[in-house]
């Protein structure tokens, strides 16, 4: 179902996941800071994880939004070869924002650890613990983050193209404060 514009909780939850990938991202550079086994860099994988999980809830309710919202429909100006490399571009991030969390989560498990959101629950791995596999796991991992980044960086550029150079309203639809449905 196509929409005029995106509503403000599809809105919120845009600017919500962006800000939770590029923090997840920035995280990870946080382990370096710290020796192997310390309670601080424990406390990095710790935020890490806590931080994917709310993640991948993110994500959930914002999939459920495109699903049954919608989303506005593409402008006319763009040729049917734009709007399919557009729905392509989004197609791909859905994909990553969907397997990142749950390759971290197999990570977790994979590496002994058990799951946990901020303290309030943890899951413990219903596997044993692989470190080889993990590895392997963690290179998928970091490989989905950099994929993830990459597109979303052409997804950037694409919507200031749309803004300054084809001075149409893809952009401004996501920004929060425009004209929205209810």
């Amino acid at each position: 179902m196509a929409t005029s514009s995106y509503s403000p909780s599809q809105k919120g939850l845009h600017w919500l996941i962006f800000l939770l990938v590029i923090g997840l991202y920035g995280i990870t550079f946080a382990e370096d800071l710290y020796a192997r086994g310390t309670p601080e860099r424990a406390m990095v994988w710790w935020l890490h994880i806590s931080f994917g999980l709310l993640l991948a809830g993110a994500v959930v309710a914002r999939l459920g939004l495109r699903l049954t919202r919608g989303a506005p429909n593409l402008p006319s100006s763009m040729s049917v070869n734009e709007q399919r490399l557009a729905q392509l571009a989004h197609l791909g991030l859905y994909a990553l924002m969907i397997a990142i969390p749950v390759i971290g989560v197999v990570l977790t498990w994979l590496r002994g650890d058990t799951l946990t959101f901020f303290g309030l629950f943890t899951i413990p791995a219903p596997f044993a613990p692989d470190r080889e596999l993990g590895r392997t796991v963690k290179e998928l991992h970091e490989l989905a983050a950099n994929l993830i980044l990459a597109l979303a960086g052409l997804h950037a550029a694409a919507a200031l193209w749309h803004h300054y150079v084809r001075r149409d309203d893809v952009l401004t639809r996501m920004l929060p404060g425009s004209n929205a449905d209810a």
